[in-house]
């Protein structure tokens, strides 16, 4: 929109004044001619901006001590942020402070974009990608003048060369936390949109279509039911031949993963995977993202627990996703105090309402060249951060993705609690530290996952219609070429501890394998030549047969009744050697099972899960149920976000005695 140039724009931009000669009265028009030559003088005189100048005023202001400055300069060494950057993530200066005092290094006016929000039209004059990249926003236009505000003045000369041909500018300074808000109001509507479809076409589960799938299944049992009543004998043999393979592939790739880790495990114990890791000189930028929705409670507490990340400051970009509409968690945040190193980014409202949309619609605002993901309820150790950056800097451009492990805090909670900590130690302890040593895909962690930022904008994001958006992100990985690997670092968060939410996220997180096999496998031939036959014909089982060994165990179940001499429909075609190889790969897999659940919970925090590891097998009936309503859901309802609620079951405590009883053993040395 056109305006004219009002008092109040035009004090904005007032260069500090500058006195007149005193031989020359005002009302002299020679007089205005050198006073305008003098101006000129003194501005062109003006030091070059730069550290000296703002240390010198705010030192001149009474902004910071020698001290403060003292300790800036040294972190200054290791770092490549501004002195002033340090002053303010280190609590030395607020951001008025240091927009205001660049403001006067620098020449330019002030903007105050929390009562002045930009005219929505001038997002034509700028593109998103390049303001956001920038750092600027436009917030007025007058005639052929372009104003902007920015929280980067060195990045003047960038900004004027992005303006349309023609386009005059005038720069203001305003806090990166106003410039992200206006930022937001201008571009935020065509951001949303492009989170949703942000990731590529052929790997995004956007392109589901339920009633395929509900013609493809109804074929299927009209098949089966026809075999059945012409073959019965034929029928029964396929469906219980199907259920034993499934069984017998979850159990070989978990008996192969076990060894590859107890492997692993031993070398660590020998010193033989152990070399030490230089400290980086300078540490880089680490952005880290929280999705947060409907946190009454919690949020508050995970900005405590960032706080006690041992990084510089300077060098966290922490960003919280929140929904637009998501009132409670807006007003938990305002109640809190926020360092200047966190962010609230508010995403658009818009279609599907899920984590991977908030990620992608935060990803445009992160300046670090590392993204890491943590969820509402977590804690991570203090070290993970430093422990992230070092292996990333000595791992070569192909590991593109690092998982840390993930325990409970609330293990103690109950018994349904103990169980998933148990589940939870097999996992992350055990199962994918041997499916990485493997080479196979290795399905992520919605947290404590770290990427590089190039990469992951290179593969396109996350899928927002996948409800398991970790697991196919890791699966792209793979396919583009890229690794995964496991880091020995721990991340706290709270167990789901009551029967209904537990289905119900398990049910997501099914639903979501279940999602990413069915869509990797519509072009099964470009799948092959992407993993190979090896990593191929484990994604069967890591995807498919993970989620359908639970539908088809209630047909294993029903061989119970054998030992007890009743008759069964497999009698027709096994007799009782085939019963006895059965029962003996029966009891091998509750063995196996223990056997890794005691070598999991190895760790002195976990030792005391150890005498509730014979009830997993009753815990595992759970999971059957939550199978069932995956299945139902990728029909009725695939992109439906079964919200996990944080808080309910110790996830705000902070009882220090509950906290020193969970933390792990002293991390062990980079690999």
């Amino acid at each position: 929109m056109d305006r004219d140039l009002t008092p109040d724009t035009a004090a904005l931009f007032r260069f500090p004044p500058v006195a007149a000669p005193a031989a020359f009265p005002d009302s002299d028009a020679r007089a205005m001619a050198l006073l305008s030559r003098a101006r000129l003088g003194e501005r062109l005189r003006r030091p070059r901006p730069g550290a000296a100048a703002l240390e010198a005023l705010l030192l001149a202001r009474g902004a910071i001590t020698l001290t403060e400055l003292a300790s800036a300069r040294e972190a200054r060494r290791a770092s490549d942020a501004s002195i002033g950057e340090i002053l303010l993530a280190r609590g030395a200066i607020s951001d008025i402070d240091l927009i205001s005092a660049l403001a006067e290094c620098h020449g330019y006016g002030l903007s105050d974009l929390a009562n002045r929000p930009p005219d929505p039209t001038l997002g034509r004059y700028l593109p998103a990608a390049t303001a956001l990249a920038l750092e600027v926003v436009p917030t007025e236009r007058i005639g052929n003048i372009l104003v902007l505000a920015t929280c980067r003045p060195d990045r003047a000369e960038a900004i004027r060369a992005a303006l349309p041909s023609g386009m005059r500018m005038i720069l203001t300074l305003s806090p990166r936390a106003q410039i992200t808000m206006a930022q937001i109001a201008l571009y935020g509507e065509t951001l949303a949109r492009l989170a949703e479809g942000q990731a590529p076409l052929n790997d995004s589960c956007r392109g589901w279509r339920p009633r395929v799938a509900v013609r493809s299944l109804v074929l299927s049992a009209l098949s089966l039911a026809a075999l059945a009543i012409f073959l019965p004998v034929a029928a029964i043999g396929l469906v219980f031949g199907l259920s034993l393979l499934i069984f017998g592939g979850n159990m070989a790739l978990k008996a192969t993963a076990f060894a590859s880790a107890l492997r692993r495990d031993r070398q660590k114990d020998a010193g033989e995977d152990q070399r030490p890791t230089p400290t980086l000189l300078r540490p880089p930028m680490v952005t880290l993202i929280a999705p947060l929705y409907q946190e009454r409670d919690i949020a508050a507490t995970l900005v405590k627990r960032l706080g006690e990340l041992d990084y510089p400051p300077e060098r966290l970009d922490v960003l919280l996703a929140v929904e637009a509409d998501d009132a409670t968690t807006r007003a938990a945040l305002a109640a809190t105090h926020l360092p200047p190193w966190i962010r609230v980014i508010t995403v658009p409202d818009g279609q599907p309402r899920t984590k991977p949309r908030a990620l992608n619609f935060a990803l445009n605002f992160a300046r670090g060249d590392i993204i890491g993901i943590y969820d509402a309820e977590d804690r991570p150790d203090p070290d993970q951060i430093t422990r992230i950056t070092e292996r990333f800097a000595n791992r070569p451009p192909e590991v593109a993705c690092l998982q840390g492990r993930l325990d409970y805090y609330n293990a103690r909670h109950n018994v349904l609690s103990r169980l998933f900590a148990i589940e939870y130690a097999n996992w992350f302890r055990v199962l994918l530290p041997g499916v990485q040593r493997l080479g196979l895909v290795v399905p992520l962690g919605g947290t404590t996952l770290f990427l590089r930022h190039k990469v992951l904008v290179e593969v396109g994001g996350w899928d927002a219609h996948n409800v398991t958006e970790d697991a196919e992100l890791g699966l792209r990985l793979a396919r583009r070429g890229y690794r995964t690997e496991i880091i020995d670092t721990t991340t706290f968060e709270e167990a789901n501890a009551a029967v209904l939410p537990w289905i119900r996220q398990r049910a997501r997180w099914q639903k979501g394998y279940l999602m990413t096999w069915a869509m990797a496998m519509r072009a099964p031939r470009a799948l092959w030549r992407d993993l190979g036959p090896v990593r191929f014909a484990a994604l069967q089982v890591q995807m498919l047969f993970a989620v359908a060994g639970f539908l088809v165990a209630p047909l294993l179940w029903s061989l119970m009744v054998k030992p007890f001499g009743v008759a069964h429909p497999l009698d027709a075609l096994v007799g009782p050697m085939g019963y006895g190889i059965m029962a003996t790969a029966f009891v091998g897999s509750i063995v196996l099972s223990v056997a890794l659940s005691i070598h999991a919970t190895r760790a002195a925090h976990l030792r005391h899960l150890r005498p509730w590891i014979m009830l997993s097998e009753l815990y595992f009936l759970l999971a059957t149920i939550s199978a069932a309503r995956a299945a139902a859901e990728m029909l009725m309802r695939p992109f439906w976000w079964a919200k996990t609620t944080h808080g309910g079951f110790g996830g705000v405590a902070s009882d220090p005695a509950a906290d020193a009883a969970v933390r792990p053993e002293p991390s062990a040395p980079l690999p």
